[in-house]
């Protein structure tokens, strides 16, 4: 029969840590985030539903981003065993420079309207981590600041929309160039804009128009409408101020006209690396390795133009296995986990690119969200090669990823 006693101190103290209490609100939030999927809950609180929307949403039925976040949903690993798996290198050579993750922050537009922080927040937050940084042309924070926020370890990107303005088009292109930025971004999938219908629905405009739901929409929001009306004002930096909404700046900006002459041009003005975003072809990416880009990105925009679209994962393997000897093959849309990453390489993917996920963490916490989204991912990276037994990224290989095919029932 076992004896009970009082348990003593001495014996209860060893078996019970206290946990030091964290004073501070917003990192205490972050720390609780254990996935970018808990960002996004902490970001829909405190974002107002337009800005929200226009992060979340895609166009017409959003088939196209669900479809490409299901694409890494049915991956299937396979690990090996026995392996010395003790230390983890997550590093290796993109467009010719060392990255220390194998993916970076994507172009995204009307990033101040997110946070107040906007791009700064995602440059510096990039540079830290030793990762790239993309700034869009419709970016809201002007390319030399984007250039100061990430300091000398920051590597800055540009992604280029070719204005039917050909002459701002490459003024962009300059300033670029003369602040440092290594890589230009060219989007070939906008000849017009999608029909991103949340946008429409909400009125979305820049700036922000007051209207009964915006004030509304400010009562429950106001940290985020006082941070916005006490900094500098939301306005897209390499643009002219515009009075109207996005979808009508969209269509007015877009060039349907740009072919692959002009992309060979801009090729011929630019210094450093050209990468095309946008490709949904395995012959569109074998022309343009004809041509000599130095990469491309496999993307559908993050379904936000058209529905339906190709899904970049399930064309990586073949695209890679066309040009991907000559040509650096980068994907996007879809990616919501550092398993993700992990399978876009294992597949031959050189690079990735978050953009939702970087927002989500963007408005969560600004600079620290935004570092939090950067480790999170990392963390799950480490974790998924560890479980893997691969040491290294050239240790992934196609052998490591199965694409299950869904079964669809059948309609009479």
């Amino acid at each position: 029969m076992t004896r009970r006693q009082f348990p003593r101190p001495k014996d209860v103290l060893p078996l019970v840590r206290f946990k030091r209490p964290e004073w501070n609100a917003k990192r205490r939030r972050l720390a609780a985030a254990l996935t970018v999927a808990d960002l996004r809950t902490i970001a829909k609180r405190r974002t107002p539903r337009a800005a929200f929307d226009y992060v979340e949403g895609a166009a017409e039925a959003e088939l196209s981003l669900a479809r490409a976040r299901q694409a890494f949903q049915d991956v299937e690993f396979h690990p090996a065993i026995l392996r010395d798996v003790s230390k983890i290198d997550t590093g290796w050579d993109v467009l010719g420079r060392h990255t220390e993750l194998p993916f970076g922050i994507a172009p995204t537009g009307f990033t101040r309207m997110m946070h107040t922080e906007g791009e700064r927040a995602g440059a510096a937050a990039a540079a830290a981590a030793g990762i790239p940084f993309a700034l869009s042309t419709m970016g809201t924070t002007p390319i030399e600041d984007v250039a100061e926020a990430g300091g000398p370890k920051g590597r800055n990107w540009f992604q280029l929309y070719m204005w039917k303005d050909r002459d701002r088009s490459m003024a962009l292109v300059d300033r670029a160039a003369a602040a440092g930025f290594d890589t230009l971004l060219v989007t070939v999938d906008v000849p017009v804009a999608g029909a991103r219908l949340r946008d429409k629905r909400n009125g979305f405009a820049i700036p922000p128009q007051l209207t009964a739901k915006t004030l509304f929409d400010m009562a429950r929001h106001p940290n985020w409408w006082f941070d916005m009306l006490t900094t500098e004002p939301l306005a897209f930096a390499s643009l002219s101020r515009w009075p109207g909404t996005v979808a009508e700046l969209l269509e007015s900006m877009f060039d349907p006209t740009v072919n692959y002459a002009d992309l060979a041009w801009i090729k011929e003005q630019w210094p450093g690396k050209l990468v095309v975003k946008g490709v949904q072809t395995v012959a569109d990416a074998k022309r343009l390795a004809d041509l000599g880009v130095d990469g491309i990105t496999l993307s559908n925009h993050g379904g936000r133009q058209l529905d339906r679209a190709p899904i970049p994962f399930h064309l990586l393997p073949e695209v890679v296995r066309e040009v991907g000897r000559d040509t650096e093959v980068h994907l996007d849309t879809g990616i919501m986990s550092g398993a993700d990453v992990v399978a876009a390489v294992a597949l031959g993917a050189r690079f990735t690119m978050i953009g939702r996920a970087y927002l989500y963490g963007l408005m969560a916490g600004g600079r620290q969200g935004v570092d939090r989204t950067i480790a999170i991912l990392r963390e799950e990276v480490v974790r998924t090669m560890k479980l893997l037994g691969v040491a290294s990224l050239e240790e992934l290989e196609p052998a490591h990823v199965t694409q299950l095919q869904r079964l669809v029932p059948r309609t009479r």
